[in-house]
């Protein structure tokens, strides 16, 4: 193997600009070239590559999104488009692909090692919702971000007592909202894997009035609810005033984490690793502090762990 490409796919994490420096990094320590693709799959697909060289992407760690784009790639969903990607990688003399991204990202590493290409994939979404690994690239950044926001939120709450609805990202994971209430930011959590109803909501809310708290915090996933229909529920039922924040694509931006960047460049180096001998259609992750990776076929049969958040949240909520 003496050329391999990389490509960040879905929506952008902080800490990918880093996954991509440790990558031309290690290669170049191999002695392979390393080729940017523009736009993700989409990029793939139209044959946008261009060569990258360590002093081009040496002091891109420290900024957030992506210096090479990405993209969600309808035409990549087709046998069409797929077919069209490996035929641009096969004109390039393109060895092997590292994909960096999130669920979506990985379905798609996972046909284009099922065409033949040898493929490394490393997580790159602020979700954290890939349950084979306990972090991803971003996570911890936008942890930061949401608890920096919640915290200039509940001054402003405390200032006039007021109860806040606080929305943050996660799709169908709830581990921003628990992480940012296990670090002391919410008084109150609703999650996907654990979703309480309005009354359930307006019942611990109670009990804070009862106990004397008038600011409090309510952290939500997004997608889970109308936020206008809650704040209204709320106000109707308790009679205490009641504001709604979406903190939004907020969440995304900025300068990566000390985590973050480490994470990147211990998982961007272990992809080169494993492709230089020969392990391809793997994932890489990070379990018990320790660099790891799985099958890209297993990926579908892990489920996350629930167990210890069960146990989170029965103290949390109790």
């Amino acid at each position: 193997m003496n050329r391999l490409a990389i490509l960040t796919s879905g929506g952008d994490a902080p800490g990918m600009n880093a996954v991509i420096r440790a990558v031309v990094k290690a290669a170049e320590h191999h002695q392979l070239s390393v080729f940017g693709v523009q736009n993700g799959y989409e990029g793939l697909i139209n044959g946008d590559f261009y060569e990258l060289i360590y002093e081009k992407v040496e002091n891109i760690a420290s900024k957030g999104g992506t210096i090479l784009k990405t993209s969600r790639s309808a035409a990549f969903m087709t046998e069409e488009g797929r077919q069209q990607a490996v035929h641009q990688l096969r004109e390039q003399k393109i060895n092997a692909v590292i994909v960096v991204g999130g669920e979506g990202s990985f379905k798609g590493a996972q046909k284009l090692q099922q065409l033949g290409v040898p493929v490394a994939a490393i997580p790159g979404t602020i979700d954290n919702d890939l349950a084979y690994t306990e972090y991803s690239i971003g996570f911890d950044t936008t942890l930061n971000t949401v608890l920096d926001c919640v915290r200039k939120i509940k001054d402003s709450g405390c200032s006039h007592n007021k109860t806040t609805i606080v929305e943050v990202m996660g799709r169908y994971c709830g581990d921003l909202a628990l992480h940012s209430v296990l670090a002391g930011e919410g008084e109150i959590i609703s999650i996907p894997e654990y979703k309480l109803s309005f009354d359930d909501i307006c019942r611990q809310l109670k009990k804070k009035v009862q106990d004397g708290k008038s600011d409090n915090l309510i952290l939500v996933t997004e997608r889970m609810y109308d936020l206008q229909e809650l704040q209204r529920y709320i106000e109707e039922n308790m009679q205490i005033s009641t504001r709604t924040t979406v903190l939004g694509f907020v969440q995304r931006g900025g300068e990566p984490s000390a985590f973050d960047r480490v994470l990147a460049a211990k998982m961007g180096v272990e992809a080169v690793r494993l492709l230089i001998n020969h392990q391809s259609g793997v994932a890489i992750g990070i379990q018990n502090n320790r660099i790891m990776h799985v099958s890209l076929a297993e990926l579908d049969e892990k489920t996350a762990d629930k167990s210890a958040n069960e146990s989170l949240l029965h103290v949390l909520l109790s």
